[in-house]
């Protein structure tokens, strides 16, 4: 075993490492960038390297420096975590040219299903089903078009370097087929640097099941599969193990498929195998398709850990250091269900917008598993992907395991950014997703309910109220002075609105208060307050802003009245920045008569393109911004001449 490694990653990933390798009296090494220097991975790990900027280009994309640090470190190996470098196969023989092992798959491994075209052709030969679609090398736009008519629509382009639902569209017909294809390949090219594309099928009632292999470049078995099927934009959201309706008939010809995958590279070390199977009608043994292959251990690898009781990492550990296999597949079995939910930093009314944002609270059930990168006082940085954590929970059948992941949303704490906590929530509780009857497109079709704001009661804004004015923490024997006010105010905001309260202290342990026309009282209990005849939820108070900690959380503004009159009001004519984020396209320019829904610009931010677009009909004023430019969240990107008053 090694006595060293040397992390390539940051956040969550490089924390989930070391806690194994750490565990297993491993030392580790991680390195970081300058928006890192003071991240969790880093005060976890055993020793830790400067690698450069905050940019990923700068920092946790130089392999060369990577591989440096490593042999300063006096490291023996080095994990890549997932992402970055993980399937990076230039990275994997620079490592082993420098005399150090790389804990996954060989190059040759990760070239061999690196572009979905070559993969795909080489599961063909494998015995392994694909999608129908067209993974040739000619790029020609017309040709594209005209396999698209041929395979039939919907169809769906997909980045051949693809992965994380960058550079794919759906296209329900030809006549939005030139636009998508342009988009598509916009997109690859800016997170792969590749922008050759695969036209393919789209699956009717699509659910995305993989299956978690691992082999030791001779052999390989499978650890079940993951039903990935709730997703957003292509990006999952909840995984759970294993697949609801899944039967041992259909269990093992996937398994079986994914095996043949594996052997057929000479796959080393944790891997997963994607397939989109149909599920209209039920799951049945000829409805599945080979999507892709992830070279690399994957983000929702917690729920099979949970299912087989196996710590992925220490396989990965164990088979880079030279030692077989550690179970064969008779040895391997399921127990219980596991879930997974996606916490990230998301604006959801702007459209599931990445957020940043100083976390001044975080914390999780007891009986959660949460994977996570930072910690209360950490910054969500716009360098990065914005996830908080993942959630994880396990239950011995699919029943216990669903009431126990809407437990632990319900008691996850976080404040100091926006998440996507209550979307999270909203879903856990879809009936249809306690049947098990999920498909790709589930939220899409009900996006609308689960985005629907939770709701705030009068007696939210009561304690948020108290906590302003510090009525919580009255001590219950504390005396009363008549000359104190009868009645004392104070304002809050909400969703942009400003609420005024009133309040009548009546006593250390009872306290009237008007929200609005509703009146609400406040009692002490001896378990603590009861405001509008309910328990207090939890809270906590940093600055200015208050957050509850009841329906997935609610945050409120103090307001200064000294500060009332001086907010900025814009004038309904700018276009601004949504995120800081780098100016990828300015497609406006002075004078240019636009409509409604017009793009203007293309904002990359947090490994995502936001095309920003015209709110109204106008005449481009100015154009603030250039490509190229790297811009903060509200910066002016275009501003439209203003609409003639009539």
């Amino acid at each position: 075993m090694f006595d060293t490694i040397l992390i390539a990653n940051r956040g969550e990933i490089a924390c989930r490492v070391m806690e194994t390798a750490q565990a297993m009296g491993v030392a580790c090494v991680a390195v970081y960038s300058d928006a890192d220097a003071n991240a969790k991975h880093v005060a976890m790990a055993d020793a830790a390297v400067r690698i450069g900027g905050p940019a990923p280009a700068d920092s946790y994309l130089r392999g060369d420096v990577i591989i440096q640090a490593a042999l300063d470190a006096g490291a023996q190996a080095i994990h890549p975590g997932y992402g970055f470098l993980s399937e990076n196969p230039d990275f994997v023989e620079a490592v082993a040219a420098a005399g150090l092992t790389f804990i996954g798959p060989s190059a040759d491994a990760i070239r061999a299903m690196g572009l979905k075209d070559a993969a795909k052709a080489l599961m063909v030969e494998a015995g392994v089903p694909v999608v129908p679609g067209y993974h040739g090398k000619d790029q020609d736009d017309a040709l594209l078009a005209d396999e698209a008519e041929k395979i039939g629509y919907p169809v769906l382009i997909k980045a051949v370097a693809g992965g994380g639902g960058k550079g794919m569209r759906l296209v329900e017909d030809a006549k939005g087929f030139q636009t998508a294809l342009d988009s598509a390949r916009s997109e690859a090219r800016t997170a792969f640097g590749n922008a050759d594309v695969l036209v393919e099928k789209f699956v009717s009632k699509p659910r995305h099941i993989e299956v978690q292999v691992f082999g030791d470049g001779t052999r390989a078995v499978h650890l079940f599969e993951r039903d990935c099927s709730l997703q957003r934009r292509h990006q999952k959201v909840i995984e759970e193990a294993p697949a609801p309706g899944m039967t041992e008939k259909m269990r093992a010809a996937m398994g079986a498929a994914a095996v043949r995958a594996a052997e057929a590279i000479g796959y080393a070390g944790a891997g997963t195998v994607e397939f989109i199977v149909n599920g209209e009608g039920g799951l049945s043994e000829d409805g599945f398709f080979f999507m892709e292959m992830n070279t690399r251990l994957q983000v929702e690898h917690p729920v099979t850990e949970a299912i087989t009781g196996v710590d992925l990492v220490s396989w990965q550990l164990r088979v880079a250091a030279g030692e077989p296999l550690p179970a064969s597949q008779d040895d391997l079995r399921i127990t219980g269900h596991a879930f997974e939910a996606r916490l990230y930093a998301e604006d959801v009314p702007a459209g599931f917008l990445p957020a940043t944002g100083t976390l001044s609270h975080l914390a999780f059930t007891p009986q959660t598993r949460a994977d996570s990168g930072v910690r209360a006082g950490d910054t969500i940085s716009p360098f990065y992907d914005p996830m908080i954590a993942k959630v994880i929970v396990h239950g011995e059948n699919r029943d216990v395991a669903l009431s126990r992941l809407r437990a632990a949303l319900a008691g996850c704490e976080v404040a100091g950014t926006v998440t996507n906590l209550a979307f999270l929530g909203a879903l856990a509780g879809h009936a249809g997703f306690a049947k098990g009857d999920v498909d790709t497109g589930l939220i899409a079709r009900d996006i609308a309910a689960l985005t629907a704001p939770p709701t705030t009661q009068e007696r939210h804004f009561a304690q948020a109220g108290m906590i302003a004015l510090g009525l919580m923490d009255v001590a219950p024997d504390a005396g009363f002075a008549l000359w104190e006010p009868l009645v004392r105010q104070v304002s809050v905001t909400r969703d942009e609105e400003v609420h005024l309260l009133k309040v009548q202290v009546l006593s250390a342990d009872r306290q009237l208060w008007q929200v609005g026309d509703t009146q609400v009282v406040a009692e002490r209990s001896a378990a603590g307050w009861l405001i509008g005849g309910q328990m207090a939820p939890r809270f906590a108070k940093a600055g200015a802003t208050i957050t509850l900690f009841d329906t997935y959380g609610m945050a409120f503004d103090v307001v200064d009245p000294l500060e009332r009159a001086s907010g900025r009001g814009g004038d309904g004519n700018l276009i601004e920045a949504p995120m800081p984020g780098l100016v990828r396209a300015v497609d406006a320019s002075v004078g240019q008569q636009v409509r409604a829904g017009d793009r203007l610009a293309v904002l990359e931010a947090m490994k995502m393109e936001h095309s920003l677009l015209a709110a109204r009909d106008g005449v481009v004023a100015e154009v603030l911004a250039a490509q190229g430019d790297q811009v903060e969240a509200g910066a002016a990107l275009v501003r439209l001449e203003p609409e003639a008053e009539t």
